[in-house]
């Protein structure tokens, strides 16, 4: 019987379909590793379109933690919808993908490096906030508006004096107590 060789497994090409023609047919131009070294970016270019497009390759993981939700529901923990929200926050920023996706994945280190398999959605929320914070201060404000859902303008002006005047975010105000 014959043998087959062990580094065969490792000679595999594994090829990824193009987000734009869909076929398989790409190669790899560029690659290296992420600021924070959690990843591999790729940039790859189609053959056939010519369009080219970015993969990024991490160690698997993401797939353990689970979110609990405010309402107890729990659901698996997606990066790309932290992601997303953080792109909503700085839609017209001068704020870098690679600055994103760097916050993200120094937030998913986090939560493994933590070794919880269950994270509470406030957590994250918390998180993400903090990383805005000192990405951009408008996109801060504007997902602090979304997160924290504030009931009228005094809140979220509230918020804003915070940033303005370089305090803590979320910490009670002693100009603002009424009684």
């Amino acid at each position: 019987m014959r043998r087959a060789c062990p580094l065969a497994v490792w000679a595999t090409v594994y090829r990824v379909r193009c987000p734009y023609c869909h076929l398989d047919d790409d190669r790899v131009i560029d690659s290296r590793a992420t600021d924070d070294g959690t990843a591999i970016r790729r940039r790859r270019v189609c053959n056939p379109c010519g369009k080219r497009f970015t993969t990024y390759e991490r160690v698997e993981g993401e797939e353990t933690l689970r979110v609990m939700k405010k309402d107890g529901r729990t659901q698996p923990f997606d990066r790309r919808k932290m992601l997303s929200g953080m792109q909503v926050a700085c839609e017209k920023r001068p704020v870098s993908t690679e600055a994103l996706e760097a916050a993200v994945n120094r937030i998913h280190q986090l939560l493994l490096a933590e070794g919880d398999r269950e994270v509470l959605s406030t957590r994250i929320g918390a998180l993400v906030m903090s990383e805005l914070h000192g990405l951009d201060q408008v996109a801060y404000v504007r997902f602090a508006s979304v997160y924290r859902q504030f009931k009228d303008l005094d809140e979220f002006m509230h918020e804003l004096r915070h940033v303005i005047g370089g305090g803590k975010p979320g910490a009670p105000d002693a100009s603002m107590d009424r009684s």
